[in-house]
């Protein structure tokens, strides 16, 4: 079955010992045993002393409650259970976990960056039946902090363009993406996010897809576009390189789990039948 995102444990009760998506910062632990992975449940953490009472619950996986928690800082996990990166995470659990991973991350975030309210400084309450936090004091309201993206393909010809922040790990490349500003349509941030990196002009642009990603707490808009003027000029910035690439010679590239992947994949098959 699929993780199904709730703001609140339904009526009925859930399947017996509940999972923990025990995250923090750039961490999370997991069961580990034999070069399986696994989400935690209660009764792996019941040695350690959590708080429980603080987790936010966040939905229902084959029909077992889910909650997010942030660990402590000097926790050390023993036995079975390890810290790996939430990068490493997201190639190591199924789709459906990985959306319960990101959900979990963007939570437990928003609750570490809204403890008190941004517009008279008094702390906030959360509130019962949605997920929102209330200041008491002034009456704002925040809910949980998404931040549209875009990432997109940018073609020529039989190539790709691919570019590599500074960021990355050695030698991988992948395409562009940025941040949305006030303001913007998604394609104006497009032209304007590939020009300023890279110096390069796109047209014909076209919806792929979307994917939530927790670093901080983006959406991922993507899209496919086609070179319409200029040459490779990097801003060296945010791009330290960038190149264009044939399908048949492309550099190491971001992980399978990643709407980046997805849109060079989707360049590497319909290449197979233009060649």
């Amino acid at each position: 079955m699929e993780f199904i995102p709730k703001i609140k444990p339904p009526a009925e009760k859930g399947a017996p010992y509940p999972l923990y998506f025990l995250i923090r910062d750039q961490h999370i632990v997991v069961g580990y045993r034999h070069d399986r992975y696994w989400i935690p449940s209660e009764i792996d953490i019941l040695s350690y002393d959590l708080e429980v009472e603080q987790s936010h619950f966040i939905g229902t996986w084959n029909d077992r409650f889910c909650y997010a928690l942030e660990f402590p800082a000097d926790l050390s996990p023993a036995d079975s259970l390890t810290s790996i990166s939430l990068r490493d995470a997201l190639s190591q659990f199924s789709s459906s976990e990985i959306r319960a991973i990101c959900l979990a991350k963007q939570i437990l975030t928003w609750d570490r960056n809204f403890r008190f309210c941004g517009r008279c400084g008094q702390p906030t309450i959360e509130l019962a039946d949605e997920r929102a936090k209330l200041c008491t004091s002034c009456g704002l309201s925040n809910y949980p902090r998404l931040s549209p993206s875009i990432i997109v393909s940018v073609i020529r010809d039989d190539r790709i363009l691919l570019a590599r922040s500074n960021r990355f790990p050695a030698g991988m490349y992948s395409v562009l993406a940025g941040f949305v500003e006030p303001g913007e349509t998604l394609e104006e941030c497009i032209q304007r996010e590939v020009l300023e990196e890279v110096g390069v002009e796109v047209q014909n642009i076209h919806y792929f897809g979307s994917q939530n990603w927790p670093f901080p707490h983006s959406l991922m808009i993507g899209f496919t576009a086609a070179h319409s003027n200029g040459e490779i000029r990097i801003d060296n910035d945010e791009i330290v390189d960038a190149k264009w690439f044939k399908a048949r010679n492309l550099p190491k590239l971001p992980g399978s789990y990643s709407i980046a992947r997805h849109l060079i994949d989707h360049f590497c098959n319909s290449s197979l039948f233009t060649a």
